[in-house]
């Protein structure tokens, strides 16, 4: 299934759990398409992937389309999920409540800083030893790892995951990392990201120039 498609699913999902907080009982693609700024002939084509959930002239029921899509996503079962840095930024992942909202427990933080392990997150997640991920991941049954290091360390604690048996990886690491090809990573860069906007913000710019 292209990335894309489950990345829409996604935004479906946040979608329906926004409306069913409403009291919507049921939407349409038109519906969900109008609040989504999509098109919903794409909305179709991607649920028709997994099956049909709605009803011509009536649309989705909203509590049904949810729960099969946390099935398709997977959120219907919690997910055990360690970072390994506990700088600035892997502390405040861990302490970030929207992920056990999500389904995603944050159970463990690893740093190789002798002066971190032993220590905790403002919301209280331990710190332990980079060294010992192995036999973490193998004793709190983890099964998504989230990576928040310096570049150079990327691809030696992408291996430890590996050899360890995580399979899916979150890494904020702006250096790629290679794995096998059951090992599926996703990579957040935000440097691109703001890159982006600041190409956004020069073009703006420059038609502006160009107008006066």
């Amino acid at each position: 299934m292209p990335e894309l498609t489950t990345n829409r699913l996604s935004v479906y999902l946040r979608c329906l759990d926004e409306v069913a907080g409403q009291g919507v009982r049921t939407i349409s693609s038109t519906g969900l398409a109008q609040r989504l700024d999509l098109n919903a002939a794409q909305i179709r084509k991607d649920l028709a992937h997994f099956g049909e959930f709605g009803v011509r002239g009536v649309g989705y029921a909203v509590e049904d389309l949810r729960q099969h899509l946390r099935a398709i996503l997977g959120l219907d079962r919690r997910h055990r999920v360690v970072i390994v840095g506990a700088g600035n930024l892997g502390l405040a992942l861990a302490d970030y409540g929207g992920f056990r909202s999500d389904g995603f427990d944050i159970v463990a933080l690893v740093d190789s800083a002798p002066e971190k392990i032993g220590t905790r997150s403002r919301g209280g997640v331990p710190v332990g030893d980079a060294a010992e991920l192995a036999s973490l991941v193998t004793r709190e049954r983890l099964d998504i790892a989230v990576i928040a290091v310096p570049p150079a360390a990327a691809q030696q604690v992408v291996d430890q995951l590996v050899k360890a048996g995580i399979s899916a990886i979150l890494t904020f690491s702006p250096a790629p990392v290679r794995v096998p090809e059951h090992v599926r990573v996703r990579r957040v860069d935000l440097s691109v990201q703001l890159e982006g906007l600041s190409y956004f913000l020069a073009s703006e710019r420059d038609e502006a120039n160009a107008t006066r």
